[in-house]
């Protein structure tokens, strides 16, 4: 079977971490949208917030990395995170998977990858979010809190990771084995 799947979510859920869990358990190439939006940021030499800015009036940045992700989706066995994945394979996945968090538990989980305060990574991502959500909106028309496109929403604070990761790996297993020979 030729499988593709998106992981999206807000910053902070966990959409990398669980991507690369399941590429190896499911043979899966993966790509990720934020990792790609990263290295711009890297190359460029400014921050992800600067990026964010530039892009809100420069739309090649994002359009650069949706149609990447496009590709990808269309090529297939593959695994894509990123806040608009789902939004952008929708047309190639079968499967569409959003996580979920609160966002103290999202911004806590920001502030130790990134090895800055509290107060820095929730003022930085707020700050993102809330140009991502005006930037997609008017490039796309896409509502990112719109949860309608998505095949399972975990919300992944619940449980441990161990136990997340147990849950999304049943539910591809079984969408696989209900699928087979199609």
């Amino acid at each position: 079977m030729n499988l593709t799947i998106t992981i999206s979510g807000l910053h902070g859920t966990g959409k990398t971490t669980y991507a690369k869990i399941l590429s190896k358990t499911f043979a899966l190439r993966h790509l990720s949208a934020g990792q790609l939006f990263r290295q711009i940021a890297k190359e460029k030499q400014i921050s992800v917030i600067e990026l964010g800015q530039i892009a809100f009036s420069n739309h090649k940045i994002d359009h650069l990395i949706d149609e990447r992700t496009k590709k990808e989706a269309q090529i297939g066995n593959v695994i894509i995170d990123g806040l608009l994945a789902g939004w952008m394979a929708r047309n190639f996945a079968e499967l569409k998977l959003l996580l979920v968090a609160p966002e103290r538990i999202r911004i806590e989980r920001i502030a130790k990858r990134d090895k800055i305060s509290f107060e820095e990574a929730k003022e930085a991502t707020l700050f993102r979010e809330k140009m991502e959500r005006e930037r997609f909106s008017k490039i796309y028309n896409i509502n990112i809190d719109d949860k309608s496109i998505y095949d399972m929403v975990l919300n992944t604070s619940l449980l441990s990771f161990k136990s997340n990761s147990k849950l999304i790996k049943q539910f591809i297993w079984e969408f696989i084995k209900l699928n087979e020979g199609k």
